[in-house]
């Protein structure tokens, strides 16, 4: 029997085999059951898509289960937590997730044209609102740890004009969040968090101890 049950979710304009890696290396390396779950990060609403996430984790049958979040997965991962506070236990791992709003996201916004692919997930997770807004209350109960990338690979470095370090998508600020567990800052970019090892092995040890390593 598997030592822990991890949800794997997958970021904006994506889909549930681009966390594939990571489930692979949790498995095989560290004994976890991982499960990818898979949702419409463009048409569904960003509550509709956390009441999708907490019936798919119902269907398991679990006392105790961890998410790790790529992007927006991560964000929809800590709304779940906001909607639904009873919810079972478990840490929560945000991979590059713009807790605090995206510059390149508020860029798309404005512009016009952009709006049917921005979606509805997406303003209400960073542009309308921040995870910072609503999930105070989810830090205060649930281990948060966070991980930023500093390798600036990523179509959102044209659009958000960065002047800090960034991992190509989302800025190393966009990611903190107030009342966190653990804040870790690594050499990769927002994708390259899908294919890393490390990335991987960090994770893990934040839902093994509440904490990364160092």
């Amino acid at each position: 029997m598997p030592n822990e049950t991890v949800i794997c979710v997958h970021g904006y304009l994506s889909h549930g085999a681009g966390m594939y890696l990571i489930k692979r290396r949790f498995e095989r390396e560290y004994g976890m059951r991982a499960l990818l779950f898979n949702y419409p990060s463009v048409r569904g609403s960003l509550d509709e898509n956390a009441a999708a996430l907490a019936n798919f984790i119902g269907e398991q049958d679990v006392d105790r289960v961890h998410i790790v979040g790529h992007s927006l997965g991560g964000v929809l991962a800590l709304r779940m937590h906001a909607n639904y506070p009873d919810f079972l236990p478990g840490r929560v791992v945000c991979l590059g997730s713009p807790l605090t709003g995206s510059r390149a996201a508020n860029f798309l916004n404005e512009l016009e044209w952009a709006e049917e692919i921005i979606g509805k997930s997406v303003p209400a997770a960073m542009i309308h609102g921040t995870a910072n807004d609503w999930a105070s209350h989810v830090a205060e109960h649930r281990d948060i740890g966070v991980i930023a990338g500093t390798v600036p690979l990523g179509f959102g470095r044209l659009f958000a004009n960065f002047d800090e370090d960034n991992d190509g998508t989302i800025g190393v600020s966009e990611t903190r969040l107030e009342g966190a567990s653990d804040h870790l800052i690594m050499s990769v970019s927002h994708k390259g968090m899908l294919v890393s090892a490390t990335v991987a092995d960090q994770a893990a040890a934040f839902i093994k101890r509440g904490e990364f390593l160092r």
